[in-house]
């Protein structure tokens, strides 16, 4: 197992070479016995302020937790890190040979803030506005309800203007009611996806919801 961490070690080295200093790259040590002390390497841990021998994230104890057998890589999603950067973030779980266990952790975290506050400015260049007063902008074209919910979402993203991590409570209310007033909530199972996707409960969703049918009427 030493020569995997090894390779691990030389693949993470090479990446935060190839990316550059936003690119953060994790190795967490899950078959330690003090796991308060599973990170054993680190490239650009100014990322988020971690270094080697720090303790582990709320995936480790996820992993510690489940069947590795339905462990699943996650690639490309949004983290934040406490001083309210934002992350695009990946995890890959690395077994033992037997397929058992997962033995370390891999994540790649890319502080992409800078470049969602130039894509802003991109889009406030090149964006239209008709005689009407409304913004037009491309619809997109979908194949299923799940697409259709996913490019939902994005818009009512869009609409508030900043990732659904830094939004506060009346940015949540506004992209909710844009949900509803879509007819979102329409699609089966929406309002598990739609809680999950903005870190709320379904009982603060309903609630949230609720409001915005009060305000109305």
């Amino acid at each position: 197992m030493a020569y995997t961490l090894n390779l691990l070690e030389q693949m993470a080295n090479g990446l935060a070479k190839q990316f550059g200093p936003d690119c953060e790259i994790v190795i967490h040590d899950l078959k330690r016995h003090d796991l308060d002390h599973s990170v054993v390497h680190i490239n650009n841990g100014h990322v988020t302020n971690r270094k080697e021998g720090d303790g582990p994230s709320k995936v480790v104890f996820e992993t510690l937790h489940k069947d590795p057998a339905l462990l699943k890589d996650h690639v490309g999603y949004l983290t934040r890190t406490s001083n309210g950067k934002i992350l695009k973030s990946s995890t890959f779980f690395i077994r033992n040979e037997e397929g058992t266990a997962v033995d370390y952790i891999f994540s790649i975290n890319y502080d992409i803030t800078g470049l969602m506050t130039i894509d802003r400015s991109i889009h406030a260049l090149i964006d239209t506005e008709p005689e009407s007063g409304t913004r037009q902008q491309p619809e997109q074209i979908v194949h299923n309800v799940n697409d259709l919910l996913d490019s939902l979402i994005e818009q009512s993203v869009a609409l508030v203007g900043k990732p659904a991590a830094l939004m506060n409570k009346e940015e949540k209310v506004t992209a909710i009611q844009f949900l509803n007033d879509a007819g979102a909530f329409l699609i089966t199972k929406s309002g598990d996806k739609v809680s999950k996707y903005f870190g709320i409960s379904k009982f603060t969703l309903y609630s949230y919801i609720d409001v915005n049918s009060r305000k109305s009427s």
